[in-house]
């Protein structure tokens, strides 16, 4: 729900949480180093590989981040960053994933129109100029787009020699990425088999295209983690995201993360919060120990 509704809620909550002081240090990147207590893209990681790629696809260029242990083959994780895009904070997120154990691939979804990334460091969706900048590009993006990509990335990472292909593949999605983690999922069933949406929008509505349609033909087991305000908003749709898991053979851990607001996982958010972030990533990695082994 990357809407301006939704950035007037944060903004209001934001401002009672942070002074001016606190906003000048998340900007400079103090509280993301703090939050994941190591070494920010391009910064040397004992065991780690990484690297800015181009991946080739129908529609051109696509550029990425991929971080992996430098040892061995792991399981393979897709990342769909949310409305903000390919950025710093989710490479220093994929770098942890990669931390973990897995080969984390974090990409730019608007690569038809603009290379990454969209923001300087200290710049946010609660900017209007910003969400001026960036909405162009969003309404630009389709279904079709999620799916081409969704085809060409899972055929990248397949052609890796840090991934092991005798494992599943798990993607996850923030924002605008979760529905696209069911696109993804959908599309691939033969690869996927885990997913995780964090505060992602439309997963559920009453379109003929709502992505929660698709649960039935998916093969993958589900983190979906769902802000307080968009639950507020919208309290029904995890109803209907539970019974549409229910009557299938996967498995979903659907809930309400209390206190949280849209966008509180990626620690360069203005609404971040630590300890709820730290908690939705141990429940996924414990989703991604179960459906990739």
């Amino acid at each position: 729900m990357c809407d301006d509704i939704t950035e007037l809620e944060n903004q209001g909550f934001y401002e009672k949480q942070l002074t001016r002081r606190d906003f000048n240090l998340l900007a400079g990147g103090a509280a993301i180093s703090v939050a994941f207590a190591g070494c920010a893209p391009g910064e040397a990681a004992a065991g780690i590989s990484e690297a800015d790629v181009l991946i080739e696809t129908p529609d051109g260029m696509a550029d990425a981040y991929f971080a992996h242990p430098t040892e061995g083959k792991h399981a393979a994780v897709l990342i769909w960053p949310d409305i903000v895009g390919l950025r710093p904070a989710f490479k220093m997120m994929a770098k942890r994933l990669a931390g973990d154990g897995y080969a984390a691939l974090v990409v730019n979804p608007y690569y038809r129109q603009v290379k990454a990334p969209l923001v300087e460091v200290g710049q946010t969706f609660r900017d209007p100029g910003i969400r001026e900048k960036i909405i162009p590009y969003r309404r630009a993006m389709t279904e079709a787009h999620n799916r081409s990509d969704a085809n060409t990335f899972i055929n990248w990472l397949d052609a890796q020699s840090a991934v092991d292909t005798t494992r599943g593949i798990g993607t996850t999605g923030y924002c605008m990425g979760g529905p696209i983690t069911m696109f993804t999922a959908h599309e691939r069933a033969d690869r996927v088999r885990a997913g995780a949406s964090f505060h992602g929008g439309g997963l559920a509505t009453d379109k003929d295209s709502s992505p929660h349609l698709l649960i039935p033909e998916m093969n993958a087991d589900y983190l979906i983690a769902i802000a307080e305000n968009d639950d507020k908003r919208s309290p029904e749709d995890k109803t209907v995201l539970k019974e549409a898991f229910a009557a299938t053979d996967n498995s979903a851990e659907i809930e309400v993360y209390e206190g949280t607001q849209h966008g509180w996982c990626p620690p360069d958010s203005a609404v971040y919060d630590e300890a709820m972030a730290d908690r939705a990533w141990a429940r996924k990695l414990a989703l991604f120990e179960k459906a990739l082994a």
